[in-house]
């Protein structure tokens, strides 16, 4: 295979390059050991230079000294102004920095360290090749070389020696697996192609449950070997590496299942159901999209099911700890795919009820602690026999000195909760402390890389002694004064059995596994993971003098687009990924990121509305149709320049853009008020003025609760232009026509703006955050005086009948319910009916058209009428398809015991806080009309303003459009 390679000479001399033998070159190539390795590390580095090669070799035994040694064999024809380099890859972030020390350790070459965090997917070509110019080694994620290799910013020919730690993880769609199939074996078959040396590291070359048979073992070895294009070395015994390596002891640990009462358990899971229920139920009536409100169902199921599963697994008190943890985790609000503002509530509400019901069930004394008396806890239900059995053994070891443990868990929650119960109950009896370390993939907890890195240097240096951990630690971790393993949850695989049981470094640590008593299954698993080490190294071994398998791979063109000028490449597999970066720059901010939505009902993938190509409609394999569109869409993206040769979005940032996005956003920003609306009071004015103009709305869609017009009073006379003006506003069912007509002037007493003031006051603060302790305190403190600057009325209008009165004054005083002289003059009732409400008896003329609260769940409804037929024994479908009477109802699900039940329910549409447009573009479902309205026992209401005007719901909404109108025709003007 001839290459063109530069000598050292040429490269030293920046002289012209002559095309050389690379066989010949790498003859030339001798191994620089260290002095100070063992001999399985230089036979393996022999291996190595002479082959590609996958060194198998037990944790701890110094595989990244062969790579680093490897490494120094390359260091001539990698060292700058060489266009060469050299790639370690490691599949874990908090490994990139450990490896990247070793290297400089024992190389003098210079190191490059990338993860995705740092920003490089942003990073284009330039960038890439200062990094190229700068380092020598660059020390990477699989995924920001693969992304790489695809956009044609590296070619495998610049690499020289290609490093992949944990190289078990090559299978499937892992970023490894990719490298190799859609890169290295495209290139092989290629007679001028220039390859990397590969050098792959593991302790486990199966990254499965592992099989009975020998040949299942070496199925797998083969086919590790004909993805990486290379042979496994090993040691011919595990003998070998015990002259120079510590091993732990695996020791089992066997606790006596005992469950929690089943009593409990029956009846806290039922709470549990009814609170999801409960929550899932109140979905309906919010104003979300369709795929919106299934988010926040799977997110709630999630914890539902993470909840049960702590009951059951841990017990009452580590369920409320995680109920807890769940209502107080942090979310990023406006990031892809999270919940919404609303979501997020519900979700922490659900949670938090959870964590109430948990508590209830905990002895209320405060000096009672968790895992005080053992016995107690277990017989009670607070702590399972396998939690218990985690302490005693913990206990076992407090003699320890220096202890550094690490407790392995299959689950995040159960990291967390663990943690919390150690750090509750180990300073009792010892100066341990413990913290946890979880990945950050599962939606459930996320730790910052910086927060886990620094968690693992304290344990290093002996100010953390326990960490809880998941997976995440399995690999790679060099702490050699760990003298304790502990696997609360059974590995799942071989290569996890081996690279937990790798973790303790220390001499005469130990491995301990726990196991149910009687789990025969778990303990034979357990066995063949102990025995799986020789059987793996015994058939490497066997097939060593044997060549690699040839990888067998599909080279159809109609699954591959390469971009001729640059090399930059695509595939089905990278297809969605780019789609999604694509739509991710198109122009966004902080509350709305552009993304694809892909239909599989009509098999259509919709873009964003700033993105230059039409949606995509495909058809073909149901299982790859996602895939084929966004790989057509990226097609379409190239052809029309959208996407550049290098396959990245063609988006130019100007320069003040590009520094203002370094920069966090500012939520203070200065406000524009319309001079018309700025006028000071003068408090000796008997009466004050106001030039009155008549905002007349035109519903354009079907509802059956008309809106009324509402007036606008200004202390100025408004321009003629904006004073006939006209436009249409967006509002949750369609479009208002707004139009404007002035009126004339009118003249009020300072009693009567003061009324106005309360009513704007009090619908304002309504709708903005339905904060009515917060409303209470503003009224008591409003006056007239003062000198307000800013001074309009928005109020509700007359309907036409009622004309030439233009203002509504009963519904504006309805913001004086319920004084007792108003309620004395409700209305002219001819045949009055009394029913209980939360403010007394009161008559339903007062109920219906008012705005009331239900202190039960804080919300606020908008009564419309009363249900003639039902009562609270009238009976209430639910979902689950139960039916139970309203009296029911309410006593299961509110625990409110109703005592007029036979009065007739009201009928309530839900008020919601303002919708910000600007926040979150939400979509109306189909299904939104058959939940607008719900049924409402009037004891449970609380009536807040009688009567009131639907109209009044859009006045916010409608004073926001105003003002831009008005800012919108200062500057035209201007």
């Amino acid at each position: 295979m001839a290459l063109a390679f530069p000598t050292l000479l040429e490269m030293m001399s920046a002289e012209a390059m002559e095309p050389v033998d690379m066989e010949m070159d790498r003859t030339q190539l001798s191994a620089d050991p260290l002095p100070f390795a063992r001999s399985y590390q230089l036979e393996a580095l022999e291996a190595a230079i002479k082959q590609n090669t996958i060194v198998f070799l037990e944790t701890g035994s110094g595989k990244t000294l062969i790579a680093i040694m490897l490494l120094r064999s390359y260091a001539y024809m990698l060292r700058k102004p060489s266009p060469f380099i050299a790639v370690f890859l490691v599949p874990q972030v908090v490994l990139v920095k450990q490896q990247a020390e070793a290297v400089k350790i024992h190389t003098d070459l210079k190191v490059g360290m990338y993860w995705g965090d740092m920003g490089v997917d942003f990073w284009e070509a330039d960038m890439w090749k200062q990094q190229i110019e700068k380092y020598e080694v660059l020390v990477m994620t699989p995924a920001i070389l693969l992304s790489n290799l695809r956009h044609s910013f590296f070619k495998l020919s610049m690499i020289k020696v290609l490093i992949l730690d944990e190289c078990h993880h090559a299978s499937g769609n892992h970023p490894y697996a990719c490298i190799m199939k859609d890169f290295f074996h495209r290139q092989l078959h290629s007679d001028a192609a220039e390859l990397p040396r590969i050098f792959g590291m593991t302790a486990s070359p199966i990254k499965s449950k592992g099989g009975k048979s020998e040949s299942f073992y070496w199925k797998i070895i083969d086919e590790l070997e004909a993805l990486m294009n290379s042979k496994v070395y090993t040691c011919v015994s595990e003998s070998v590496l015990a002259e120079f390596i510590p091993h732990s002891t695996p020791k089992f640990k066997y606790y006596r299942h005992k469950e929690i009462p089943y009593a409990l358990y029956a009846h806290i899971t039922n709470q549990l159901k009814n609170l999801k229920e409960k929550h899932e139920l109140s979905l309906k009536s919010l104003d979300l999209s369709q795929s919106t409100s299934e988010s926040i169902s799977r997110k709630m199921m999630k914890f539902f099911s993470a909840l049960t599963f702590c009951l059951d697994e841990l017990g009452v008190w580590l369920a409320s700890k995680a109920a807890w943890s769940f209502s107080h985790q942090e979310t990023d609000l406006f990031s892809w795919e999270k919940l919404d503002v609303l979501g997020d509530k519900i979700v922490r509400s659900f949670s938090f009820e959870a964590y109430q019901a948990f508590a209830s069930f905990l002895p209320s004394d405060p000096k009672w602690t968790i895992a005080d008396d053992v016995t107690y806890d277990l017989d009670k239900g607070f702590l399972t026999s396998k939690v218990a059995c985690l302490i005693q053994l913990l206990l076992e070891y407090r003699g320890l000195k220096d202890l550094r443990c690490i407790i392995f868990v299959e689950r995040v929650i159960t990291a967390v909760v663990i943690e919390s119960l150690l750090s509750n109950f180990l300073p009792k009896h010892n100066d341990w402390k413990t913290k946890y370390i979880a990945g950050n993939n599962s939606g459930m907890q996320s730790q910052t890389r910086k927060k886990q890195n620094e968690i693992v240097e304290e344990f290093r240096n002996g100010m953390v002694n326990i960490i809880v951990a998941t997976s995440i630690l399995e690999e790679g971790l060099d702490v050699q004064s760990c003298n304790l393993v502990i696997r609360f949850d059974p590995s799942s695989t071989v290569c996890s059995f081996i690279q937990s049981r790798g973790r303790a470094r220390m001499q005469n640590s130990d491995y301990v596994l726990m196991v149910k008593s009687g789990d025969r299954n778990t303990h034979s698993r357990l066995q063949n993971y102990l025995a799986s080490g020789d059987i793996m190294r015994k058939e490497s071994l066997l097939h060593s003098s044997l060549p690699c398998t040839s990888l067998e791979i599909d080279l159809q063109d109609d699954d591959f687009y390469r971009v001729e000028s640059t090399g930059a490449s695509l595939t089905l597999g990278s297809s969605i990924q780019l789609m999604y970066f694509y739509c991710s720059r198109l122009p966004s901010d902080g509350y709305f990121k552009p993304a694809p939505r892909w239909d599989k009902e009509t098999c259509t993938l919709h873009l964003p509305k700033s993105c230059p190509i039409p949606d995509v409609h495909v058809e073909g394999n149901v299982k790859i149709l996602k895939q084929i569109a966004c790989f057509e869409a990226c097609k379409q993206l190239h052809q029309i320049g959208a996407l550049t040769d290098n396959l990245v979005p063609d988006i130019v940032e100007e320069e003040g853009t590009q520094e203002l996005g370094c920069e966090p956003y500012d939520d203070v920003q200065s406000s524009y008020v319309p001079v018309e609306l700025v006028k000071p009071f003068c408090s000796n004015d008997a009466s004050i003025s106001y030039h009155c103009y008549l905002i007349e709305l035109n519903q354009n869609f079907g509802y059956d609760i008309p809106v009324h017009d509402i007036v606008l009073g200004m202390r100025s006379e408004l321009d003629c232009d904006i004073a006939n003006m006209h436009f249409d506003l967006e509002v949750g069912r369609g479009t208002l026509t707004v139009n404007f007509k002035y009126v004339g002037e009118i003249h009020l007493s300072s009693e009567q703006v003061l009324l106005c003031r309360k009513f704007q006051i009090t619908i304002f603060r309504i709708l903005m955050d339905h904060n009515l302790n917060k409303l209470e305190e503003v009224l008591d403190g409003l006056c007239l005086g003062g000198n307000i600057g800013v001074d309009y009325l928005l109020l509700p209008g007359t309907k036409v009948p009622q004309r030439p009165l233009i203002i509504d004054w009963k519904c504006i005083t309805s913001v004086l319910f319920p004084c007792e002289e108003y309620s004395k003059d409700h209305v002219d009732c001819s045949l009055p009916n009394w029913i209980y409400t939360k403010n007394g008896v009161v008559c339903t003329c007062m109920i219906q058209n008012s705005l009331v609260c239900t202190p039960h769940n804080g919300t606020l409804y908008c009564i419309t009428g009363l249900l003639g037929e039902l009562n609270g024994n009238s009976f209430l479908s639910l979902r689950d398809g139960r039916a139970l009477t309203y009296k029911k109802y309410f006593e299961e699900w509110h625990r409110i015991n109703l005592c007029f039940a036979q009065q007739l329910l009201l009928k309530g549409r839900r008020v919601f806080q303002v919708q910000n447009y600007l926040q979150r573009c939400r979509q109306q479902t189909e299904k939104e009309s058959s939940h607008t309205s719900v049924e409402l026992p009037p004891e449970l209401c609380s009536i807040i303003m009688s009567p009131i005007s639907p109209a009044v719901y859009i006045l916010s909404r409608l004073f926001h459009q105003l003002c831009i109108t008005w800012r919108l025709y200062f500057l035209l003007s201007t």
